[in-house]
């Protein structure tokens, strides 16, 4: 009995492996980048003191966002936890389905859930947003709205899966015509 129950264990842990510690590894990883930076942004400037990091063009500046991403709907504080959780739900749910060997996906996806655990983590805490990274090119008067770690993830996560999933349909295109 001991035997079969520690097969099965094993066998279950292997699965769950299989499905889950790149997505969670992931997602860890991105979390932790993404709370460390904020936590070290708000320990070192002031709210609205912005430090030059790379030039004019790329600075580090100390805002608090209540609203979605660039600041819009400033009043959806707790629309935007419902819709964190939500998203982790559905990426958690959706992972074991991929095939097993799709590792990019995974990738992917454990970016959007480390960004949306990131941003969740902050609302919760403190309900706003730490957004920092501020980039600019002032010769042409291009200013692109303060972000943060977490929605780099979950725009890289993204844009990833959209172009893997391009990618995927035009090959299955062009083996069928073939």
């Amino acid at each position: 009995m001991n035997r079969t129950l520690d097969l099965a264990s094993r066998a279950w842990l292997a699965a769950f492996a299989q499905r889950y510690a790149l997505l969670l590894g992931i997602a860890l990883v991105a979390l932790l980048a993404d709370q460390t930076t904020k936590r070290i942004v708000e320990a070192n400037l002031a709210l609205y003191e912005s430090i030059p990091f790379i030039g004019h063009y790329l600075s580090w500046t100390h805002v608090q966002n209540t609203g979605a991403a660039f600041s819009l709907f400033p009043n959806g504080g707790a629309l935007f936890v419902v819709i964190a959780v939500v998203v982790a739900a559905v990426i958690v749910y959706y992972a074991p389905r991929l095939p097993t060997n799709d590792w990019f996906s995974r990738i992917a996806l454990g970016l959007q859930l480390g960004g949306a655990l990131g941003n969740l983590v902050d609302r919760l805490r403190q309900g706003y947003v730490t957004d920092f990274i501020h980039f600019q090119i002032p010769e042409i008067g291009f200013d692109w709205p303060v972000f943060n770690i977490a929605d780099s993830c979950i725009v890289v996560g993204t844009l990833a899966l959209i172009i893997v999933n391009l990618w995927r349909e035009r090959r299955a295109r062009n083996s069928t015509a073939a």
